[in-house]
């Protein structure tokens, strides 16, 4: 058996032709966020509704989400979702972009995890802002985008922000039903060597991530430092006080 020595040059050497397919993984990562943090907002409103059938329905949901590992869901997704359109409509989908299955996949995983960040945001919003806010004559919706939706964000960022982490690196199985990115990318250069140079290949993955890790890390920390900044200065009276 052919054994070569650990070489470090490869990882940089390498490193060009992985970012190349960055693109495609920070597509997926990207339109799972966004899609799922629309999905979470109407997952948090039934939960915080009146309405008992839609919060068993969005908890249920939730439950379920939580409980399912992305790869089985990835490839339920993937292998189950073609056949039951086709039951239903004759549309064959099999031949559409394997982005497209790992987007519906993280979607539906993002937006039950951030359902409870949202809802636990919300309410630990005190509910004398919200009164005190209407007893000034603001309208609900002004109430609620003013006041209550300002300090939610803010309560919630931390934890938004290690969801998207997780989503980022939750994302890199979508290789295993065949999309090329960033490490579907690097599996097709340790086949093209035969096998050889897996380990620096994988650590230049590893490092792609870990930079892409600390990056969306600063991002979430500076923009909590604007909100919060925000939210005080908005506090403040004309006088310098607070209220």
């Amino acid at each position: 058996m052919d054994t070569r020595v650990f070489n470090p040059s490869v990882i940089f050497s390498v490193m060009p032709d992985l970012l190349s397919y960055l693109s495609v993984t920070l597509l997926v990562a990207v339109s799972s966020i966004v899609l799922g943090s629309l999905l979470g907002m109407g997952l948090t409103w039934a939960k915080l509704g009146r309405s008992r059938v839609l919060r068993w329905l969005a908890h249920g949901y939730t439950y379920i989400m939580k409980c399912t590992p992305p790869i089985v869901l990835l490839f339920i997704v993937f292998y189950g979702l073609p056949k039951l359109i086709e039951s239903m409509t004759d549309y064959d989908i099999n031949d559409m972009n394997r982005a497209l299955f790992a987007i519906i996949t993280f979607t539906l995983l993002f937006g039950a995890y951030i359902s409870e960040v949202f809802r636990a945001a919300y309410q630990a919003v005190p509910k004398g802002q919200y009164e005190a806010g209407v007893s000034i004559g603001m309208t609900p919706f002004q109430t609620f985008y003013q006041v209550m939706l300002p300090q939610a964000a803010l309560i919630a960022l931390p934890n938004f922000g290690n969801s998207t982490i997780n989503l980022l690196k939750e994302g890199a199985l979508a290789y295993t039903i065949g999309l090329i990115d960033l490490i579907g990318k690097g599996n097709l250069i340790i086949a093209q060597n035969f096998g050889a140079y897996s380990i620096e290949i994988y650590l230049a993955c590893m490092i792609i991530y870990w930079i892409m890790t600390l990056i969306i890390e600063k991002g979430f920390s500076l923009l909590e430092g604007v909100l919060d900044k925000g939210i005080h200065m908005g506090h403040a009276q004309p006088g310098g006080g607070e209220q």
